[in-house]
């Protein structure tokens, strides 16, 4: 019997001791979000691994490490199915009443990936620049010109000058040349009026070419311009008629909704969205900058993406904690202050191409 009852505390202890490893070991979420968090193939690694498994260590956590897609991770987080989340997350208010943020460990901002045009569609929006409405308008009032002066010049001077405008058809063919030499300020001389009215008509003829031709100029720098300013934009104002991409339930979707952009795609990761934006499916990637460059650098299928000189809605990154677990989040806080004013965390940083804003 005392040794059936030994046996049973035994158990019993090894089932507490058990039941308590399991209650203390933390539920640590993640996704892939490079340069952050990079998996390759079973191996994790990346500035917030390295940052999670220093304070880990000091602090002495149990923990497993939980790979999920983000949105899930997010609400999981929220509802205390899991204790961190070691993404880097956006600190937000509307966040903050749902989950603890650690410290910021690092700041940042969104910026505009886009997809360089080919020589082709460099080519067809020139063309399209050039050959605009008003072009057309004024190539069209431009013929209308030259055969209206070329008939005149060649009516008041038929008979008094028949060596430059000759009678008949080929006549007409002098007035038109003459008119449209005149008009464009190039003058070869070859023919000139010599009755009154005939230099009057060239009089209103020249000083109409002047002010016709200049006015037409300024008509096609103008559509040429404003044709390159729509291929490559300065400001994210640019895109707000355009569809433009970003990931769900992240700050960079909630900014592009609060600043009324009008065609705005949701994408459960940042892969599928450069993917879209890729095969020109949308015409820019909303996202924070450092994950946008570094994919783009290190995905040589995405060569043909590029980063716009544009930055915006500066962030702040930091871990997650359950709302329950101020305690953990204090003491992750601490350790992550003491870790980011050392020398080590620059150089973790410059491994990465990363630099603190």
């Amino acid at each position: 019997m005392t040794r059936l009852f030994s046996l049973y505390i035994i158990c019993l202890l090894a089932q507490l001791s058990f039941s308590q490893t399991a209650k203390d070991t933390l539920l640590v979420g993640y996704t892939s979000a490079p340069p952050f968090i990079v998996q390759n193939n079973d191996v994790l690694e990346g500035i917030n691994i390295w940052l999670w498994k220093r304070v880990a260590k000091d602090l002495d956590l149990q923990y497993r490490m939980v790979p999920m897609s983000f949105s899930p991770m997010l609400d999981s987080l929220k509802a205390g199915n899991i204790d961190v989340s070691i993404n880097p997350l956006t600190i937000t208010s509307e966040r903050s009443k749902e989950m603890e943020f650690t410290h910021s460990f690092y700041a940042s901002n969104s910026t505009i990936a886009v997809a360089e045009l080919s020589s082709l569609q460099k080519l067809a929006g020139f063309l399209s620049g050039f050959f605009s409405v008003n072009f057309l308008r004024g190539l069209l009032l431009l013929i209308a010109i030259i055969l209206l002066f070329g008939l005149i010049g060649w009516y008041f001077e038929r008979k008094a000058n028949p060596e430059h405008f000759r009678g008949g058809w080929k006549g007409v063919w002098d007035g038109l040349w003459w008119s449209a030499v005149t008009l464009t300020t190039v003058g070869y001389g070859d023919k000139s009026p010599k009755s009154g009215l005939g230099k009057m008509a060239a009089l209103v003829l020249m000083f109409t070419g002047l002010l016709f031709i200049s006015g037409l100029t300024a008509s096609i720098a103008s559509s040429l311009t404003v044709n390159q300013l729509n291929n490559n934009p300065d400001s994210f104002n640019e895109f707000k008629d355009r569809p433009v991409g970003s990931i769900r339930n992240t700050e960079s979707m909630q900014f592009l909704r609060t600043h009324f952009f009008k065609d705005v795609r949701e994408f459960p990761n940042v892969a599928s969205g450069l993917k879209e934006l890729k095969n020109h499916k949308i015409e820019a990637f909303v996202y924070d900058e450092p994950i946008l460059k570094y994919r783009i650098q290190k995905d040589v299928s995405l060569n043909e993406l590029s980063i716009l000189p544009i930055k915006f809605d500066v962030q702040f990154y930091a871990f997650g904690i359950a709302k329950h677990k101020t305690n953990l989040e204090q003491a992750i806080s601490q350790r992550i202050l003491e870790i980011i004013e050392t020398a080590e965390w620059q150089i973790v940083l410059n491994e990465f191409g990363l630099t603190e804003i």
